[in-house]
């Protein structure tokens, strides 16, 4: 029997892609109009045809002939259009220009015909004036034809076995007359709690204890990858983010890939006045000049943040301090903490991979999430056989302008100037940097 198949909106490097594949999907399109972005999702889900333009450029029509789809059933549109202006009172929010993509998102839903929808968005949308708005948005489904779960469900991420303090608000709705998913459980509870009969989640001590120091490693300045021959004995969550075992793939496609390389790992060049800072930083607490949060070994993360884009400045996102060693944590340390798989690559710069993480959706969350839209199809997920084949490493290696001439478009998004966080050295991010593996 063939898999449902879903389409993601605003893909991003892919956490919600991920998510939904894990789950039993078959995710045949992805629209991200960051050029950067798009290049990533292609190197990870190379099956998944990649669109990358503006939502509002498109039509359903024109998604389903790139996705080579025929007459085949969309059984799920996904994703998280960006919010960013409210209307004065007496008007509607959602139309505020600056809503637009909300309503494409309603809009290509409707057009694709799909059965289920899951808009995902900030917890900020169900507070004060933004209730307003999350009241629009659904009458805007409603009135193209979808029922919504009510009520609407704040989900945080590590009560779904992520090792990070991450809530995010979701919809989730059914062409009427079809039955409506229910919100998932919670699988784990927050590390500490004594309130719940959960189990505690993985701590961050769970998710990083077994990845090398990249401090190691004195290529790891010029390049995100090195061999490493010595790793630390995994935790059981640790384990599922190396897929050491059938598990680990859940639902999704297993990718062919070299389980000895140490990716998304370069180093942070910090000054000894910010080391120093950071080593007398007590773990869970903030340090006062940086504001890092210097993370707790048996807590979890706070919440990952994405960083300012080109139009806000350019600054890299605040990633948190090591709890072992004095330095900020690397990207492929912020992908432990988020839920992906270490198999999953990001861009090899730390501004954008930082970035594609923290504006993404924890994959274990959205794992949660599609599996209850798997149970409301009322088909039993199934397992493929084949084994893909990773994209081309240098779809990692891009920078906004040769993305954006990968794909032949003018680039949406600015070239940004490089402002590193307070204690890091400038030279620490360019743009392109050197495919050297040491071995």
């Amino acid at each position: 029997m063939s898999r449902p198949i879903g389409i993601d909106l605003f893909a991003g490097a892919g956490g919600l892609s991920l998510g939904f594949e894990q789950a039993g999907f078959d995710v045949v399109a992805a629209v991200e109009i960051d050029p950067v972005h798009a290049a990533v999702h292609a190197y990870n889900f190379p099956d998944c045809k990649v669109i990358p333009r503006s939502v509002t450029e498109l039509t359903g029509n024109y998604i389903r002939e790139v996705a080579r789809l025929g007459d085949k059933k969309v059984n799920v549109v996904f994703g998280g259009a960006p919010c960013q202006g409210f209307s004065l009172i007496g008007q509607r929010a959602l139309d505020d220009p600056r809503n637009s993509l909300v309503k494409d998102f309603v809009r290509l839903v409707g057009e694709l015909d799909a059965e289920y929808f899951v808009f995902e968005n900030v917890k900020g949308l169900t507070i004060g004036k933004h209730r307003k708005f999350l009241d629009e948005i659904i009458a805007a489904f409603d009135a193209s034809g979808y029922d919504v779960l009510k009520s609407w469900r704040v989900l945080n991420a590590c009560m779904y076995g992520v090792p990070q303090d991450r809530q995010r608000l979701f919809l989730l709705g059914a062409k009427k007359g079809l039955r409506i998913p229910t919100y998932p459980s919670p699988t784990t509870t927050k590390p500490g709690t004594t309130a719940s009969d959960l189990p505690f989640g993985p701590t961050c001590k769970d998710a990083l204890d077994d990845l090398p120091d990249a401090e190691r490693f004195e290529t790891l300045r010029r390049t995100d990858q090195v061999k490493v021959k010595s790793w630390g004995e995994p935790s059981s969550y640790a384990a599922l983010m190396r897929c050491q075992n059938g598990q680990g793939w859940y639902f999704g496609y297993e990718r062919k890939w070299d389980s000895q390389l140490l990716t998304s790992s370069l180093r942070s060049e910090h000054t000894e006045a910010s080391r120093e800072r950071f080593a007398k930083t007590v773990p869970g607490e903030v340090e006062p000049i940086s504001r890092f949060l210097k993370l707790s070994p048996l807590g979890v993360s706070n919440t990952l943040r994405a960083g300012t884009d080109s139009a806000r400045g350019a600054f890299t996102s605040p990633r948190p301090i090591h709890y072992k060693w004095n330095r900020c944590v690397t990207v492929r340390e912020m992908a432990r903490l988020h839920g992906f798989p270490d198999w999953f690559r990001f861009n090899e710069t730390k501004w954008h991979g930082a970035r594609q993480i923290g504006n993404s959706v924890p994959p274990p969350l959205a794992r949660a999430v599609a599996t209850s839209v798997h149970e409301a199809l009322g088909i039993a997920p199934s397992k493929p056989d084949s084994i893909i084949q990773l994209g081309a490493d240098a779809l990692l290696r891009l920078s906004i302008s040769d993305a954006a001439s990968h794909w032949g478009i003018v680039s949406p998004i600015a070239q940004r100037s490089r402002k590193p966080p307070k204690g890091e050295d400038n030279s620490s991010y360019p743009d392109i940097l050197s495919p050297v593996i040491e071995k």
